[in-house]
């Protein structure tokens, strides 16, 4: 049995060499006067990959709407047929999905390596469910991910009494030898980081008994509202030392829903940014998700000086969303405390690009765990103003940016190491720089924002092809 483990790891690794991607796609921004106008914000990409995985684990069907059709949230759907779910697309009308689930326990042994492509919150949370059944299941993904660390959540699941091989580091490819024979644990996160949480609660729906995650820093909630919104019993309660304690009982039986899907504020993030950053701008970006774990952002650029006006505030599907009025003018740096990195760990990269804009030093610190993301963002973000004349320092987990007001000097090519979040960043950069700036690869941005450059052009932004 374990020569047979062996030989399909091997075929794993030959697979994960090929999945690399080879194509790129230079992109470069021209500098913009002004931007102008109402936009849509894409589907909330942690909402979306969360609604198919539970749609999936609940019995009947469940209809999705505004779901993100970007390449990480296919790679959760096919993963998911792959385990037996049936999943369904309609294209007419409202662009509907439909999931009849196999319900929790009840996923089927994949017939392939799932290919998970560049999304490391499809490999971490079906981490926590694979973990759950009985049979050897096998992941892989793009150059990109296969670097970042599985470590954090093979732990905790190896606890439950699930078994896994990964290369050194935790890394993947990695087999998932499961287990039908969990046991609940009481697990303390390391870091804050919602996809270690949400796996542990995942495998937690299919272990007799309770499964407790504790949170020393509060991180994105969309987990949890969702499995109450799907049935599940959930309690959210407060240690005495101030962490949250989040309780999942097990083996409970998630019934089909109806999901609409918020705007994500990670992606609305670039156009509220390019209109802070130009003088004169005027935009609105429509049905973005306000979670305030989320929304450290928006309260950092109010500090800042922007001017955001959150209006039509309402409730969607369980989350707050409200419809993000944008006028441009001048910034000025802050000091960004470090317990607000769980609620913008992802904006970083285009908080860099407000500072850089912005008169005064802009400090940021607690930021550890942009160096595990789809490159060391920390990093990749320092390099990208390093090339575009920004005056920085970097520290193994703090930032600072000296902004002088004016227009940052542009004119550079900032490496993405297949990173989405670089690559947009750094054309927002552009439309506000003297000089144009490129990125080597904007392939990646389909991962998550598919028409990121025509929704930006649509404004009055200049981003093409270089």
């Amino acid at each position: 049995m374990l020569g047979g483990r062996r030989a399909a790891l091997a075929q794993c690794f030959l697979e994960a060499a090929l999945s690399a991607r080879a194509t790129t796609a230079k992109l470069i921004a021209r500098p913009a006067a002004r931007l102008e106008g109402r936009v849509r914000a894409p589907g909330d990409k942690s909402v979306s990959h969360r609604a198919l995985m539970f749609g999936a684990l609940a019995l009947g069907e469940t209809t999705v709407s505004g779901l993100l059709e970007g390449e990480d949230v296919l790679s959760t759907a096919a993963a998911l047929r792959a385990l037996g779910a049936d999943i369904v697309f309609e294209r007419d009308g409202d662009r509907l999905w439909r999931i009849r689930g196999f319900g929790v326990g009840g996923g089927r042994e994949p017939g392939d390596v799932l290919d998970l492509g560049n999304s490391g919150t499809s490999a971490r949370l079906l981490s926590g469910i694979l973990a759950s059944h009985p049979f050897t299941s096998f992941m892989t993904g793009d150059a990109s991910l296969r670097g970042r660390p599985m470590q954090r959540v093979i732990e905790p699941l190896s606890r439950m009494g699930a078994r896994f091989v990964a290369r050194e580091g935790g890394r993947m490819p990695l087999a998932v030898i499961g287990t039908d024979e969990m046991v609940p644990i009481e697990y303390r996160l390391p870091v804050a980081s919602a996809q270690v949480k949400s796996a542990i609660l995942l495998a937690g729906l299919n272990t007799a008994g309770e499964t407790t995650v504790i949170e020393p820093e509060a991180t994105r909630d969309h987990t949890e509202r969702m499995l109450r919104h799907f049935g599940a019993d959930v309690r959210v309660t407060r240690a005495a030392d101030g962490a949250t304690r989040i309780t999942v009982v097990g083996w409970p039986e998630l019934k089909g829903r109806d999901v609409a899907v918020p705007g994500d504020p990670s992606s609305a993030a670039f156009a509220v940014v390019a209109a802070a950053i130009r003088p004169g701008s005027d935009v609105t970006v429509e049905n973005v998700g306000v979670n305030p774990l989320r929304a450290g952002l928006y309260e950092t650029l109010r500090e800042m000086g922007a001017d955001i006006a959150f209006e039509n505030a309402r409730e969607v599907g369980g989350e707050p969303v409200a419809d993000l009025h944008v006028r441009g003018g001048g910034l000025k740096g802050v000091e960004v405390p470090a317990h607000r990195a769980p609620s913008m760990i992802d904006e970083y990269p285009i908080l860099a690009v407000a500072a850089a804009c912005a008169e005064g030093t802009t400090r940021m610190s607690g930021l550890a765990e942009l160096r595990a993301k789809e490159s060391d963002r920390l990093a990749s973000v320092a390099a990208g103003l390093a090339a575009n004349g920004v005056r920085h320092e970097m520290g193994a987990d703090t930032l600072v940016v000296h902004g002088t007001g004016a227009a940052p000097a542009g004119g550079g090519l900032v490496k993405t190491h297949l990173d989405h979040r670089i690559a947009m960043s750094f054309l927002v950069l552009g439309l506000a720089a003297r000089e144009p700036v490129a990125v080597d690869d904007g392939s990646p941005i389909d991962t998550s924002f598919p028409g990121f450059a025509a929704l930006l052009n649509g404004l009055g932004a200049k981003i093409g092809p270089a």
